[in-house]
């Protein structure tokens, strides 16, 4: 649970620092934009100041000046117009299609919707209007923080992506290492375990224990078998699961509290068959009982449902412990979560992956509530037939 945590923590770090960047960004941007449209505003004033004067016949002013100034804005698309919007001339648009009246009147149209017009104010209470938009460069300055702000976030997943495929091979590799050893370790006990009972059986029959120590050794061979098969994919053999979860739920029964009731709804006799790998199969039902056990705390029900669709077997294992916060939903698969003191938090991880990596399935939360219990379904592909 603790290393989750930490592990959330970091990827709201990262996401938090993108948006920091971003935000910063695009304020000091933003700042910058409104000076430089203030900046261009000034300056068509003073151009539409010198078209005004030039107009003037009887100007002392410098006409070389004032050209000058006219022909200096080569950035600022402009449009001047005369007091009924009858364009006169314009300048910085495509030189190709500057003389397309249909081309410069919807231009005309856009310009008026982005700024207010400029009023020169002419002789005998005429005027001109002069129309203009915002430069490329101030445009391309507003656009900017959001391609860096994406520049930003597309970088940071990269790097998470990288980094988190190199985590889990490194993960997968430290997980199949050590279940390899766990089943060689536990191999030789279990195989001198199951000579001793074997003597037992012969030299006391009487004693029927010695069943119940079978069927144990039994188990734990079972268990050998399933990490020694961990990081290789398991054959899939059509068997009838119904069968299989029946013989799971009755070995767990003889080694649970009897305040655990297990209540079966479906039919033994009947077949539901899938290409499944048994032993992989019964530790996923293991599994989630013995979880929905450790939720109920020892004291419970536990009912286990079987259905079927045309192309699917549905398995719904309910209990009523104490439920999953609808937060927590995806988040009980993960490894390492859990919430308890003891135990690693790899038992339903363990579950999904074997699942969906194995059988092309899928194991989920169908409901919960919390202090009432919780539903996992697993989803199987039956048998073509």
């Amino acid at each position: 649970m603790i290393i989750y945590r930490h592990k959330t923590l970091g990827k709201l770090f990262l996401l938090l620092f993108a948006v920091l960047i971003g935000m910063g960004s695009l304020i000091f941007t933003g700042n910058l934009v409104e000076k430089l449209k203030v900046e261009e505003r000034e300056n068509i004033e003073l151009w539409a100041e010198a078209i005004r004067l030039v107009s003037l016949a009887e100007t002392s002013q410098n006409i070389d000046f004032l050209s000058s100034i006219i022909y200096k804005n080569n950035t600022v698309p402009v449009i001047l117009t005369d007091e009924s919007d009858n364009i006169i001339s314009a300048g910085n648009f495509d030189t190709t299609r500057i003389d397309d009246p249909k081309f410069m009147e919807k231009n005309l149209k856009r310009i008026k919707e982005k700024n207010r017009p400029i009023v020169i104010n002419l002789e005998n209470n005429h005027y001109n209007l002069v129309y203009y938009k915002d430069s490329i460069i101030l445009t391309m300055l507003i656009f900017y923080p959001y391609i860096q702000l994406g520049i930003i976030i597309l970088f940071i997943l990269v790097s998470y992506l990288a980094f988190s495929s190199s985590r889990k091979a490194e993960q997968n590799q430290v997980w199949v290492s050590m279940s390899k050893e766990t089943a060689h370790q536990l191999g030789t006990p279990t195989s001198s375990l199951a000579g001793w009972i074997e003597i037992l059986q012969h030299k006391y029959p009487e004693i029927s224990i010695t069943k119940e120590l079978a069927l144990d050794v039994q188990r734990l061979e079972k268990v050998t078998e399933r990490f020694s098969r961990i990081g290789s994919k398991p054959a899939l053999v059509s068997e009838n699961i119904i069968t299989i979860i029946s013989r799971t739920i009755d070995y767990l029964k003889l080694r649970t509290s009897s305040k655990v009731m297990f209540t079966a709804n479906y039919n033994p006799d009947k077949e539901i068959v899938a290409p499944i790998n048994s032993a992989l199969f019964e530790w996923v039902i293991e599994n989630v009982s013995k979880n929905a056990i450790d939720s109920m705390e020892g004291i419970g029900e536990i009912d286990i449902t079987i259905s079927e669709t045309e192309k699917n077997a549905l398995i719904d294992i309910s209990d009523t412990g104490k439920g999953i916060p609808k937060s927590a939903f995806k988040k009980i698969f993960n490894p390492g979560f859990t919430t308890k003191q003891r135990g690693w938090g790899l038992g339903l991880s363990l579950a999904k992956r074997i699942i969906e990596e194995y059988h092309n399935g899928r194991i989920f939360v169908r409901h919960s509530e919390v202090g009432k219990g919780s539903c996992i379904r697993i989803i199987i592909n039956k048998q073509n037939l």
